[in-house]
């Protein structure tokens, strides 16, 4: 980064509590970084950098991927930008590069928000708010999505963190993760192609196992939950430090991603923990597509600690 030049991802919003610290972004409203007692819970990306692998981006108005870029909606086909061009896909929404602006911002939170008026491929209008909270219980960031339209949409959200090892790479980590199901994809486009049962697989995880060199991108579903209806996802790194990332019961899909596509230098660096109201092709395949009605919102939560 050249010396005076604003940093690619914008303005920077830090936020405290106690020995934790977060710094949410402009560019994208996500979270760049978040540590405790200078150890990173996620993993974050620097500050001189373009923000790579959608490090804790989210992803609205949908999630994941959109094959060809085209759906249909109330019997209208739409077609938005390809934005994966060696998948022939659309990838993880629209707002990853729009400027974000803080309606908030006090020591332990910062309430970030923009809008996406109708554009070619999605001509409705929804407002997204996210509160980034760090207190006694971690990080929680909430999602509030709105829309001010006259017409009902279709909608999908997500976020991108990913959780740290503390150091090194993921292959010396333990990894939980109570999900029962893997949401099957095709190798050359990563769209779904069905589901199976973890037991038995190289992907259950629900007793927790070491990732070893396992090249992971797939959904998750069927997730357990505690009596607080949250679903847990946990990464014990060499330090013995636990990075847990929970997600309520909005969010019934988990996308776990190892980092094998990145560059090398940050390959396997951390393990990509997606929360997803909704799984892959979801505006083609309608499954648990959401429907926003004119004024209608949904607020979906997670959030992530270190133990």
């Amino acid at each position: 980064m050249v010396k005076d030049e604003p940093p690619p991802s914008g303005e920077q919003f830090p936020i405290d509590s106690g020995d934790q610290h977060a710094i949410v972004v402009e560019v994208g409203g996500g979270i760049r970084e978040y540590a405790v007692k200078g150890r990173p819970v996620l993993d974050p990306y620097p500050l001189g950098a373009i923000c790579d692998g959608a490090h804790g981006a989210p992803l609205v108005p949908w999630p994941n991927r959109l094959a060809d870029g085209r759906y249909q909606f109330d019997g209208t086909d739409y077609q938005v930008g390809i934005t994966e061009p060696d998948k022939y896909n659309a990838i993880h929404g629209l707002l990853r590069w729009r400027p974000w602006r803080a309606v908030l911002h006090e020591p332990s939170r910062v309430v970030m928000s923009t809008r996406i008026h109708p554009c070619p491929g999605f001509p409705f209008s929804v407002e997204i708010t996210i509160e980034y909270r760090v207190g006694p219980g971690g990080l929680e960031v909430t999602t509030t999505a709105r829309n001010f339209g006259k017409r009902r949409c279709p909608f999908g959200a997500g976020q991108h963190p990913y959780l740290s090892p503390g150091s090194g790479v993921v292959d010396d980590c333990v990894l939980r993760l109570g999900a029962s199901t893997r949401v099957l994809t095709d190798r050359d486009r990563q769209l779904p192609v069905g589901r199976e049962a973890v037991d038995g697989t190289p992907f259950d995880f629900r007793a927790g196992r070491r990732l070893g060199d396992l090249q992971i991108d797939d959904p998750f579903a069927d997730l357990a939950r505690d009596t607080d209806g949250r679903a847990w996802a946990e990464l014990t790194g060499s330090d013995g430090a636990t990075a847990r990332l929970w997600v309520d019961e909005r969010y019934p899909f988990v996308e776990l991603y190892t980092g094998d596509t990145l560059s090398p230098s940050r390959r396997r660096r951390g393990l990509g923990c997606e929360p997803m109201t909704c799984p892959p092709n979801a505006f083609q395949s309608g499954d648990h597509l959401l429907v926003l009605e004119p004024a209608q919102a949904i607020t979906v939560t997670w959030g992530a600690r270190l133990d």
